[in-house]
């Protein structure tokens, strides 16, 4: 009896790369795409109603960046399985993807065989990282002396002492919106908005905007396009 294909999601905010992975997928035996999002907000809310086996994540999108999205779906729909996709392998955005519990990370320079190894790994419950993302991790670790997929007491990332809603909105400042827009895509008041606003500068001692956008863009929170 043949098995079925393992179901996908593809998130990506680049139209032609998000159609280009579809595409992609389309060829391998055994994999089926079932739903595309154009950003994290997007693939968590399809990822809760399609409940694919694999969602395929870019990290830099707008409003809701595929990290936090990682994170939301690795918590509200643990069954389902994170493949980071992403162009950048430096050491503090690599952490920071293990931490929010994605099941693998893919350079974007892999190759198509490649890709389908880890949609197929991942399935499975294995994990599968590019190489050098695997040196990474294993470069950090013995610095460390911590133990994958633990939190290193030593080496704390910042941006985990803000909430994730707090996170969520330092993002959408960060991206350029108003207090009245953010307040809009979240579905809450302008007041709120402030009063986290308020929050994340006493948390991070920072107290003007454009510090804000660049403990963003640091923190893996905002990604510029290269």
């Amino acid at each position: 009896m043949k098995s079925r294909p393992i179901a996908v999601l593809v998130a990506d905010d680049h139209t032609i790369v998000r159609r280009g992975l579809v595409s992609l997928l389309s060829l391998a035996e055994g994999i089926e795409v079932i739903g595309e999002a154009s950003d994290g907000r997007l693939a968590v809310d399809l990822t809760l109603k399609l409940e694919p086996d694999v969602v395929l994540m870019d990290i830099g999108m707008p409003e809701l960046n595929g990290l936090e999205a990682t994170r939301r779906i690795r918590k509200e729909a643990p069954r389902v399985k994170v493949l980071v996709l992403s162009a950048h392998d430096n050491e503090e955005y690599v952490l920071q993807v293990v931490r929010s519990g994605a099941n693998g990370y893919m350079l974007k320079s892999s190759s198509a065989e490649d890709l389908y190894t880890a949609i197929r790994a991942v399935h499975t419950g294995h994990a599968f990282f590019s190489p050098s993302v695997s040196r990474i991790l294993l470069d950090s670790f013995m610095q460390s002396g911590e133990t994958p997929g633990t939190e290193p007491p030593s080496r704390p990332i910042p941006e985990h002492r803000l909430t994730s809603r707090e996170r969520e909105v330092l993002q959408l400042i960060a991206e350029g919106k108003t207090h009245q827009e953010t307040a809009d895509l979240l579905h809450i008041s302008t007041r709120t908005v402030d009063t986290h606003c308020n929050n994340i500068m006493k948390k991070l001692n920072i107290h003007e905007s454009a510090g804000l956008v660049a403990y963003a863009i640091k923190n893996g929170i905002v990604i510029l396009p290269r």
